[in-house]
């Protein structure tokens, strides 16, 4: 059930950067190529909604990580497998992959009220096309406001010359987006920090041991390594990790 609200949520974001077509359609309308004059105005419509199509669907990728959770737990699960200086361990498919099931569990109560409130209606057409916009992007607004800073939103407001919104309603997206994108990159770097002093402390004991012992040329994070990996296993620190990261987006 949870996938199926993912889906649709990914395919609502699609949904409103294209102009969508009649939705009592039957079939997919036949793509060709063709030397020569059009003169029909509905072939060059239906071919434009198509190139809008695939464009928003090559662009769908990034839009849903740039508005998600996906970035403060990626860049958190990397700076995390440097702080404990394991070079390609967990290799990067799987922090990606984990980073994604994670933002999926996340993300899933905001893509159900996206596909309740908006998709669902529209494909219904118990709604025209501007309220669904509206709709399937309220849910994710709501999302983004409470993980940026209003310092970040004010400076994306001053340097795209508006005035001053007078509610949240008011932002527009262009702004709110890249206001949220770097308030997740300042919240991941605070907790990249607090992940790397444990492992510090324990390179600066195994550098001082090998130096007291005369041993400068054995690499101290070839020592430190399984200490770390030890400490972390012994923490239980992915279930710290995993539950620190979810309750850090307040997301009832």
């Amino acid at each position: 059930m949870r996938t199926r609200y993912l889906i649709y949520f990914a395919l609502a974001i699609v949904l409103t950067l294209i102009i969508s077509s009649d939705a009592s359609a039957q079939g997919l309308p036949k793509v060709s190529i063709e030397i020569g004059g059009s003169t029909e105005g509905p072939d060059l419509s239906t071919s434009l909604k198509i190139v809008l199509m695939m464009t928003a669907l090559t662009l769908a990728p990034s839009i849903i990580i740039m508005t998600t959770s996906f970035i403060r737990i990626a860049v958190v699960m990397s700076f995390l497998r440097q702080a404990m200086g394991a070079q390609q361990a967990p290799p990067n498919q799987l922090l990606v992959a984990l980073a994604l099931i994670i933002t999926f569990f996340i993300m899933n109560p905001i893509a159900t009220r996206s596909y309740e409130e908006g998709v669902k209606p529209y494909v219904e057409e118990k709604i025209g096309k501007e309220e669904a916009f509206k709709k399937i992007t309220a849910p994710l607004r709501e999302f983004m406001l409470t993980q940026t800073r209003e310092k970040d939103l004010s400076l994306f407001v001053d340097l795209a010359g508006i005035e001053d919104p007078e509610g949240p309603d008011d932002i527009p997206l262009h702004v709110l987006i890249p206001g949220f994108v770097i308030s997740e990159l300042r919240v991941a770097f605070q907790i990249a920090f607090l992940i790397f002093i444990p492992f510090l402390a324990i390179d600066m004991v195994v550098a001082s041991v090998l130096m007291s012992m005369g041993m400068m040329m054995l690499p101290p994070v070839m020592i430190s390594l399984p200490f770390k990996i030890l400490l972390f296993v012994l923490v239980d620190g992915w279930y710290l990790l995993i539950k620190s990261l979810v309750e850090s987006f307040h997301v009832g």
